[in-house]
């Protein structure tokens, strides 16, 4: 093929990259006519009619005028601090003093010899007799009374302020 032909075919293909590019500009200025006459539609209508903004209520101030009375931010004074609660740290630990009260639970009852004990299993499977006066979980919780349904006991606590309080607590039968 001669150097001729050769500028000839390549004029030929730029020549019809050019019409096709033309084309599809002519094309896209026939959609745009369609935006502008929706835009002049818009334009045409009548506005609409905005909200008046919500009324705003003042702040209404509050005075303290109690000031002969304790701040409510300032934190009472300890009632623990006067009860006189507190764990007998010269008292011998029992056995069930060692496990949290969330993992020992009651399994059952046990009337023996005008007794009624508590059976109180620990998480490796172990059951344990209890009565009235002993002690269970790490919280110093003395056994205060054993029915069918719980075993009552009242734990000593730290109520956050430097003493101690009594809660009240209870491992209940599991059915």
């Amino acid at each position: 093929m001669s150097s001729r032909m050769r500028n000839l075919a390549t004029k030929t293909v730029l020549m019809g990259l050019a019409v096709a590019c033309f084309a599809l500009l002519a094309g896209c200025s026939s959609g745009r006519s369609d935006l502008e006459q929706w835009i002049a539609e818009v334009k045409q209508r009548p506005g609409g009619r905005i909200d008046p903004l919500p009324e705003v209520k003042p702040y209404e101030t509050y005075a303290y005028a109690d000031a002969d009375m304790r701040s409510p931010f300032a934190p009472a004074a300890p009632a623990s601090a006067t009860s006189g609660v507190r764990p007998d740290t010269k008292r011998n630990r029992e056995f069930l003093e060692q496990f949290s009260l969330d993992t020992l639970k009651m399994v059952g009852t046990l009337r023996l010899e005008g007794h009624q004990f508590g059976l109180v299993q620990t998480k490796d499977g172990l059951v344990h007799r209890v009565l009235p006066g002993q002690y269970v979980g790490q919280n110093d919780g003395k056994i205060v009374a054993i029915s069918d349904a719980k075993i009552s006991l009242v734990e000593i606590v730290p109520d956050g302020m430097g003493g101690y309080m009594e809660r009240p607590a209870a491992l209940g039968l599991k059915d």
